[in-house]
């Protein structure tokens, strides 16, 4: 049994952790009104451009002179997992679910004979990914510098993913990330993002009113300038994404520790009430033998 004294440190010790878990929810809900801000205002536009750029290539005949990124490389063997994950932890299961996704496309696409690749933004990925697939790392990005969700840096991951794949280094790129819902659901998502899967340009294009319109230039050059800017918005909004997510994520981590800290708080001063009772009762007794003895 532990001692007054160790029980009477360890107390303190509990009491600083829980000062600095409740002090790191308070921040995290902080930022999370303003991340969510961000992410729920994102969602119309890259969506909208996403039905924009459907209508746009159904109207298109996919041929060798069609834009690559529309057309694909006309095999898929080897494919590129995109995994998003925070800068910093102490956010629950946030970067391990995102990860897990991941992991569990890798596999899958591994099992039907692909080549799989990752590119990681984000240093809390790194640890699992190198573990399970090393060597299988194509790119690291480096987002240490970034405070926040800036839409300078989606552009130099899809400038540097749009690169690659004209470079002849993958065939198809998947996105993984976390879709903000609330500050206690976040849901790890993954969409292919190169080239444009044509399930998703037709099903977009269906649910569209037809209209008759016509385009200035034709819709191959408005394709091939559109294309480019619609990577860099799929991945900037998994980044603002991600932001939400990752706020809400601490938030809730940091609540459930600051409480779990008072539970333990309670039990430790109930325990150190308890022995400080009975070295009490133990003394009283001794000097009670004492007199009598006399």
């Amino acid at each position: 049994m532990a001692s007054l004294k160790a029980l009477k440190l360890r107390i303190g010790s509990v009491k600083s952790t829980q000062k600095i878990t409740k002090a790191m929810k308070t921040v995290a809900a902080a930022k999370l009104r303003r991340a969510q801000d961000a992410a729920v205002a994102g969602r119309p536009y890259a969506e909208r451009l996403e039905a924009v750029m459907a209508s746009l290539a159904s109207k298109v005949t996919i041929s060798a002179s069609s834009p690559r990124l529309l057309a694909g490389t006309g095999k898929s063997d080897v494919h590129l997992i995109v995994v998003m994950t925070s800068e910093r932890g102490l956010a629950g299961g946030f970067n391990t679910n995102i990860v897990r996704a991941a992991r569990r496309q890798a596999d899958e696409l591994q099992a039907q004979g692909k080549t799989v690749r990752f590119y990681l933004a984000g240093r809390k990925g790194r640890g699992v990914i190198n573990r399970y697939y090393p060597k299988q790392t194509l790119h690291d990005f480096d987002m240490s510098h970034a405070k926040k969700a800036a839409f300078e840096d989606a552009q130099a991951i899809a400038q540097d993913l749009i690169a690659r794949y004209d470079a002849g280094e993958f065939d198809v790129a998947h996105l993984f990330f976390s879709r903000f819902q609330s500050a206690l659901v976040q849901e790890p998502t993954g969409k292919q993002i190169i080239p444009v899967p044509l399930d998703a340009t037709s099903s977009a294009s269906s649910t569209s009113v037809s209209a008759a319109v016509t385009y200035e230039p034709d819709e191959e050059a408005i394709l091939a300038d559109l294309l480019p800017k619609n990577v860099a918005i799929q991945i900037y909004r998994a980044l603002l994404e991600n932001q939400a997510g990752f706020y809400g994520s601490q938030m809730t981590a940091m609540d459930n520790a600051t409480r779990n800290a008072g539970d333990m708080i309670n039990r430790l001063s109930i325990a150190y009430n308890r022995q400080r009772q009975a070295a009490i009762t133990t003394e009283l007794v001794e000097i009670i033998s004492g007199a009598e003895a006399l």
